[in-house]
């Protein structure tokens, strides 16, 4: 039965768009150049390799938001999974600093970009995104939802006519760059499908607008399988298309301009600034769709026992708190700590939270109805994938996998001693649905 307070909340344009939108930014317009130098010419293989394991990832999602359908999302399913212990206090305190780490990323590159145009400090332009999304959510998820909606049908409509324009000039020696026999060996391969995943795991963001939604058990299952399905063809293509126009040699080291360089090939200037455009667009509707999720998190996890009651405040007769401490997380973040030293920090942390969130799913499999071997599977790929990424990241960046290991230490820390502090837990969560962990599944009414 259709919830009537839900009806002019998020739909499923709107659902579509904040995981396109969370997906197709600094994934495609940041680490691009990144991927590449990891692994040349196969770096198509490795976007695919990351929708793979973002389709196994949407998979247990769409079976997990049909059953608990929250505005805190991947931190109900934790919950769900392990219960109100500790465990869950801190992978979710864990995610929600891996979201704040990704919201400055997005709003780095952004400052990239906008910098090409109008020559300001990058900084002021990363704390005017940042604070003009922070605006846009305040306003509510129904104004939310159609600025990202325009946003998206614009990036998605430049990156077609580069699609277009580097497939038309594409020749036969360009497609021979796409040859296995230059491929790099599988450890290149596979560490970029994990630093790519940053760019996946967007979609994640849905579940977290699926209380907003009229209609959840039908529209979330469709918003995540599209917007997944979107975006791996967007980026296979996209991948392809910059191979087969810039020289591997030349790919190398370009970095956030990786793929407005792709362009001129095919459209001059014109092609550079029109792809530059493209990225501030989608660098900006990700922050725009992180910034939303993250603060339904924070929401989430104050409001049931998590985080100090301070997010949970309501301001204005409304809960915004949240939204204002984590944009206020996020602006100190930018203005105080440099991150390039933690690039793959996202990534990595991403992975650790997917697959946590899957082991949990395993421990309640019978609640959701879900088929064991694809959650059983996405634990492996995630587990895998992590295993490669900190392997290069101990190897390249030490101090990446440093900051990777204090946050997910800090996150227990911080967790065991709030709650001797407090004595506050999660079971707000588990009285929501009635269930526990590991209990046989309830009866529809």
């Amino acid at each position: 039965m259709t919830n009537p307070a839900k009806k002019s909340s998020i739909g499923l344009v709107a659902a579509l768009s904040i995981g396109v939108g969370a997906m197709v930014g600094a994934g495609i317009f940041s680490v691009l150049g990144v991927v590449a130098g990891l692994a040349g010419s196969a770096t198509p293989i490795s976007f695919v390799i990351g929708g793979v394991v973002a389709g196994l990832a949407a998979y247990s999602y769409v079976a997990l938001g049909k059953t608990f359908p929250s505005v805190g999302g991947s931190v109900t399913f934790i919950v769900r999974g392990f219960g109100e212990g500790t465990v869950s206090g801190s992978f979710n305190l864990f995610q929600y600093f891996s979201y704040i780490i990704t919201i400055v990323l997005y709003a780095t590159a952004f400052a990239a970009y906008a910098s090409t145009f109008i020559h300001l400090p990058s900084k002021t332009w990363a704390v005017g995104v940042v604070l003009a999304f922070m605006a846009i959510n305040f306003l509510g998820s129904r104004i939310m939802g159609r600025a990202e909606s325009a946003i998206v049908i614009l990036k998605v409509a430049f990156l077609v006519v580069f699609i277009v324009a580097a497939y038309v000039a594409v020749s036969r020696h360009d497609l021979a760059r796409l040859a296995p026999s230059s491929w790099p060996g599988p450890l290149g391969i596979l560490t970029g499908a994990g630093v790519v995943f940053v760019g996946y795991e967007g979609f994640g963001l849905i579940t977290n607008a699926a209380a907003n939604m009229a209609k959840p058990a039908l529209e979330l299952p469709r918003a995540i399988y599209g917007s997944v399905a979107i975006v791996i063809v967007l980026y296979v293509l996209i991948s392809t298309g910059v191979v087969t126009n810039v020289p591997l040699a030349s790919l190398r080291g370009l970095g956030d301009s990786a793929l407005a360089v792709a362009a001129r090939p095919s459209l001059g200037q014109t092609g550079f600034r029109l792809i530059a455009i493209a990225a501030l667009l989608s660098t900006a509707s990700a922050v725009n769709a992180t910034l939303f999720g993250s603060t339904n998190i924070a929401y989430q996890i104050a409001k049931n026992g998590g985080l100090p009651p301070g997010f949970d405040r309501k301001l204005w007769g409304r809960d915004v708190e949240g939204l204002f401490i984590t944009s206020a997380l996020v602006l100190v973040f930018v203005l105080v700590f440099p991150l390039s030293a933690v690039a793959s920090m996202g990534s990595a942390g991403f992975l650790l939270v997917y697959a946590a969130v899957s082991i949990g799913h395993l421990r309640i499999r019978d609640q959701t109805g879900a088929k064991a071997w694809p959650v059983m599977a996405l634990v492996v790929t995630c587990l895998s994938l992590f295993a490669v990424l900190f392997y290069n990241m101990v190897s390249t960046s030490p101090s990446s996998a440093i900051a990777l290991g204090v946050t997910l230490a800090a996150s227990f820390l911080v967790e065991m001693v709030y709650r001797r502090a407090t004595g506050r837990t999660f079971k707000k969560i588990l009285r929501q649905t009635g269930h526990l962990p590991g209990a046989a599944t309830r009866t529809n009414d």
